[in-house]
Order: structure tokens, then C-alpha cells, then sequence
């Protein structure tokens, strides 16, 4: 996730910076082995930890392969004026038919810290990985009217380069919203934005439509963070970021981003969420498998909800 707009976490900048990172060449990986998410969850998100960008990939193709998936790797020239050119690779997953798609993302790409280690990377971003592929599970054996892919970013640290190069290869003229998850880690509040243009209105609608069903605790923010939702809206797609804390700390993010001069915070205060991305404490003891799970069912039933009301 970035979060350049939040002046209270500018000191995080010290510690890590998302043009620091992506590495190098991919030694081996983890031998992938799935079993229900209930029983899983964190093991299926653990397996993210600490590795490269470049293993993440094949973890990630690994995992949605073991769920009887078979992705497309989706190569570009990406990288930064701090990096170099560097290779990328978006994971894509096409489910069912249909004339327009939906399409739910969430990056997988971690930061390298300024200490020149790997951030583990679970809270920001394998959580958010892992839900959305459960969720894929969940909409492969519905009956839908639209083409739904799965699209895992890379390089979303480094300026959202992965979603621009993917809308740059692809067009937008087939999609009819976008769903993206960003930092699903732990808590039973999500967060969704409300940020990404007028076109947005329906799918920010849809997202209340399933937190009033299901008795969610939901929290709207008029200024949310930015993700890769950020490269879709500015093309002029529909599109909604979601995401999930503890309630407080959902609140107090909020307080942060549109609470003005007088939000009620302590003099530079920064949420908890915002000590944990983008640093060496973005670790496994801060990710709830149930929330992971939570974040799969709620984001199916966000696409589902979509696919209906794009159709009556």
C-alpha cells in the first residue's frame, strides 16, 4: 500500500521507502502445500514471508495453481529511475465467459527496507493475495454474467507501475468495475474508499449493499489511502480499494486522513497499521486467519453483487 498522503507517517519514509524495492534473481521457493483456508490460513500466508518479489510470484502461481487454477504470468518492462529497468510479472486468473469482466486485484509485491532486507510483507500485502484467491474459489462455482479475472500486481511499491502496464496492454473498454484489496491482515472492520470518481458511485454502492446483507462493520473513507485503484480511476474505470482493521484502528485511520486540524488525534500520532507496512514489523504475528477468511467471502460477495446489478 502507499500512503503519501498521509503527513503523519512521513517518518515511516525512514525506515522504508517503496522505491527501494524488488530485488534479484529467484532462488527456490517453498514447497506449496494447500489445505482448507479455515485450517490454513496462515501457513498459506506465511509462505510470502520474507521472500522476494520474485519468489512471491511463484508462490503466488504455485498457491492458485494447488486451487486447481491455471494463471497466466504476464510480463512488462517495469522498475524505477532507482532501480533500473526491471522485468515484472502480473499473475492473472480468468474465471467463467462473459461480452465485460470484473475484474479483483490485490498487489503482492513487498518493499525492501532500507537496511537492505526484505519486509515480510503478510499484513501489506500476501493477506490481501490470499483472500482474493479464496474468493476466487468461492466465484468459480457460481453462475455469473461477466468474465471475472484475478489479477495479482507486481510493483504496485513502486509507483502502481504493474496495474498502469496491465491497463496500458489490455484497455479498459471491457471492464465493467474493479474490485482491489490492500492490507487484509488482521480485524473485522473493512475499509473501503470513496475517492475514485463519480463512475465509482455504483460500485462504492455495491460494497454497502453486502456490509448492510451481512452485518459487516463497514467504514467509508471520503480520502482513503492510495493502491492500485489509483491507476484504474485516473483511466476512468469504476472502481473500489478495500481493506480490513480492528475497529479503533480503522476509526483512528480515518480521524488521520479526513479528520482536518481537528481530528482529535494526539500531536503526530500515526495509526498502528501505519507502524506496521512498510517496515521490519509487518510480521506474522499480526495476521488473524480469520480475517483472511472474512476478507475472501466479503470480496465474492462484492463481485457477485456487481455482477447482478450490472445486469438489471
Amino acid at each position: 500500500m502507499l500512503f503519501r498522503s498521509l503527513a503523519a507517517a512521513a517518518a515511516l519514509f525512514a525506515v522504508a521507502s517503496p522505491a527501494l524495492a524488488q530485488e534479484a534473481p529467484r532462488p527456490n521457493v517453498p514447497t506449496v502445500v494447500v489445505r482448507p483456508l479455515a485450517d490454513d490460513g496462515l501457513r498459506q500466508v506465511g509462505l510470502f514471508a520474507g521472500r522476494t518479489n520474485a519468489e512471491r510470484a511463484d508462490i503466488a502461481v504455485r498457491l492458485l495453481r494447488l486451487h486447481g487454477f491455471e494463471p497466466a504470468i504476464e510480463t512488462f518492462a517495469g522498475g524505477d529511475r532507482q532501480t533500473g529497468e526491471m522485468e515484472g510479472r502480473n499473475v492473472v486468473v480468468t474465471i467463467g465467459d462473459g461480452p465485460r469482466e470484473i475484474l479483483l486485484t490485490a498487489h503482492y509485491d513487498a518493499v525492501k527496507l532500507r537496511d537492505g532486507t526484505m519486509s515480510h510483507g503478510v499484513v501489506d500485502n500476501a493477506a490481501s493475495v490470499v483472500g482474493v484467491i479464496e474468493a476466487a474459489k468461492i466465484l468459480r462455482g457460481k453462475a455469473l454474467n461477466h468474465r471475472i479475472r484475478i489479477i495479482l500486481f507486481d510493483q504496485e511499491e513502486l509507483g502502481l507501475i504493474g496495474a498502469r502496464k496491465w491497463i496500458e496492454a489490455h484497455g479498459l473498454g471491457d471492464v465493467a468495475a474493479v474490485v482491489n484489496s490492500d492490507v487484509a491482515g488482521y480485524g473485522d472492520t473493512m475499509m473501503y474508499g470513496q475517492n475514485n470518481g463519480a463512475q465509482s458511485a455504483f460500485v462504492t454502492r455495491a460494497v454497502q449493499a453486502v456490509c448492510a446483507e451481512r452485518a459487516l462493520q463497514c467504514v467509508g473513507y471520503p480520502e482513503y489511502p492510495p493502491s492500485d485503484d489509483r491507476a484504474f480511476s485516473a483511466a476512468g474505470a469504476p472502481v473500489v480499494s478495500l481493506g480490513f482493521q480492528d475497529e479503533v484502528g480503522a476509526h483512528q485511520m480515518w480521524l488521520a486522513f479526513n479528520g482536518g486540524q481537528t481530528n482529535g488525534l494526539a500531536e503526530g500520532f500515526v495509526p498502528q497499521v501505519f507502524r506496521l507496512i512498510h517496515s521490519a514489523e509487518d510480521t506474522m504475528e499480526h495476521v488473524d486467519p480469520a480475517t483472511v477468511a472474512l476478507a475472501g467471502a466479503t470480496y465474492a460477495a462484492v463481485v457477485e453483487r456487481l455482477d447482478r446489478s450490472l445486469v438489471e
